[in-house]
Protein backbone atom coordinates (compact mmCIF):
# COMPACT_ATOMS: atom_id res chain seq x y z
CA UNK A 1 0.00 0.00 0.00
CA UNK A 2 1.99 3.18 -0.80
CA UNK A 3 1.34 6.61 0.34
CA UNK A 4 -0.87 4.51 3.37
CA UNK A 5 0.37 3.34 6.34
CA UNK A 6 -0.50 -0.12 6.85
CA UNK A 7 -2.52 -1.08 10.54
CA UNK A 8 -1.31 -4.44 12.35
CA UNK A 9 -4.21 -6.36 13.11
CA UNK A 10 -2.68 -8.34 15.80
CA UNK A 11 -1.53 -4.79 17.86
CA UNK A 12 -4.53 -2.22 18.90
CA UNK A 13 -4.33 0.98 17.44
CA UNK A 14 -3.71 2.37 20.80
CA UNK A 15 -1.64 1.25 23.62
CA UNK A 16 -3.03 2.44 27.45
CA UNK A 17 -0.47 4.52 29.22
CA UNK A 18 1.18 1.83 31.84
CA UNK A 19 4.05 2.95 34.32
CA UNK A 20 7.72 3.48 32.28
CA UNK A 21 8.52 0.66 35.22
CA UNK A 22 6.04 -2.04 34.77
CA UNK A 23 6.54 -5.19 35.24
CA UNK A 24 10.27 -4.40 36.45
CA UNK A 25 11.29 -6.76 39.64
CA UNK A 26 14.57 -5.04 41.24
CA UNK A 27 16.57 -8.12 43.64
CA UNK A 28 18.90 -7.43 45.85
CA UNK A 29 20.66 -9.25 48.90
CA UNK A 30 21.01 -7.66 52.65
CA UNK A 31 22.13 -8.71 56.03
CA UNK A 32 19.31 -7.52 58.01
CA UNK A 33 20.64 -5.31 61.19
CA UNK A 34 19.30 -6.08 64.81
CA UNK A 35 15.74 -6.52 65.14
CA UNK A 36 15.04 -7.55 61.29
CA UNK A 37 12.79 -7.27 58.80
CA UNK A 38 8.80 -7.25 59.62
CA UNK A 39 6.26 -9.38 57.28
CA UNK A 40 3.29 -10.44 57.19
CA UNK A 41 3.28 -14.13 57.56
CA UNK A 42 5.08 -14.45 59.96
CA UNK A 43 6.87 -11.65 61.43
CA UNK A 44 10.05 -10.63 62.19
CA UNK A 45 12.78 -12.42 59.87
CA UNK A 46 16.56 -11.85 60.59
CA UNK A 47 19.86 -12.47 59.20
CA UNK A 48 21.19 -12.85 54.95
CA UNK A 49 17.83 -11.59 52.99
CA UNK A 50 17.12 -11.26 49.63
CA UNK A 51 14.59 -8.28 48.62
CA UNK A 52 12.43 -7.87 45.65
CA UNK A 53 10.77 -4.96 44.78
CA UNK A 54 8.35 -4.99 41.93
CA UNK A 55 6.50 -2.98 39.93
CA UNK A 56 2.69 -3.47 39.14
CA UNK A 57 2.18 -1.18 36.59
CA UNK A 58 -0.67 0.43 38.49
CA UNK A 59 1.71 2.83 40.09
CA UNK A 60 2.18 0.63 43.37
CA UNK A 61 5.31 -1.77 44.11
CA UNK A 62 4.87 -4.40 46.23
CA UNK A 63 7.90 -5.26 48.19
CA UNK A 64 8.72 -9.13 49.37
CA UNK A 65 11.78 -10.76 51.66
CA UNK A 66 12.97 -14.17 51.60
CA UNK A 67 15.96 -15.82 53.68
CA UNK A 68 18.17 -15.72 51.03
CA UNK A 69 18.44 -19.34 49.19
CA UNK A 70 15.32 -20.52 50.80
CA UNK A 71 11.82 -20.87 48.47
CA UNK A 72 9.42 -18.60 50.74
CA UNK A 73 9.01 -15.28 50.15
CA UNK A 74 7.04 -12.89 52.79
CA UNK A 75 5.46 -9.85 51.99
CA UNK A 76 7.38 -6.57 53.90
CA UNK A 77 4.80 -5.18 56.16
CA UNK A 78 3.20 -1.82 54.75
CA UNK A 79 3.76 -3.14 51.19
CA UNK A 80 2.39 -2.65 48.28
CA UNK A 81 3.46 1.08 48.27
CA UNK A 82 2.63 3.72 46.14
CA UNK A 83 5.76 4.74 43.39
CA UNK A 84 8.04 7.55 44.82
CA UNK A 85 8.55 9.85 41.87
CA UNK A 86 12.21 8.94 42.55
CA UNK A 87 11.15 6.33 41.01
CA UNK A 88 11.68 2.10 41.56
CA UNK A 89 15.07 1.90 42.16
CA UNK A 90 15.25 4.66 44.63
CA UNK A 91 12.36 2.75 46.87
CA UNK A 92 14.44 -0.38 46.40
CA UNK A 93 17.67 1.47 47.86
CA UNK A 94 15.78 3.01 50.62
CA UNK A 95 14.02 -0.58 51.40
CA UNK A 96 17.47 -1.95 51.31
CA UNK A 97 18.70 0.56 53.88
CA UNK A 98 15.87 0.18 56.26
CA UNK A 99 16.71 -3.14 56.49
CA UNK A 100 19.96 -2.59 57.18
CA UNK A 101 19.27 -0.83 60.13
CA UNK A 102 16.64 -3.30 61.32
CA UNK A 103 14.08 -2.78 63.83
CA UNK A 104 11.58 -4.29 62.57
CA UNK A 105 12.23 -2.56 59.27
CA UNK A 106 8.90 -1.91 57.44
CA UNK A 107 8.44 -1.17 53.97
CA UNK A 108 9.09 2.93 53.56
CA UNK A 109 6.28 5.33 53.12
CA UNK A 110 6.93 7.26 49.64
CA UNK A 111 3.97 9.59 49.62
CA UNK A 112 4.99 11.08 53.11
CA UNK A 113 8.90 10.45 52.70
CA UNK A 114 9.56 9.23 56.02
CA UNK A 115 10.31 6.10 57.43
CA UNK A 116 7.72 3.84 59.62
CA UNK A 117 8.34 3.84 63.60
CA UNK A 118 10.16 0.05 63.69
Amino acid sequence: MTGQQQQNPTRPATTPWTQPDAGVRLVGFVKAGPGGAMTDEVGVITGELTLATEDDGAGRAALTVQYTGAWEWYTLTGSPVPLPEAGLAALHEEALALIRSGGGAEAPDPVSGTRPEG
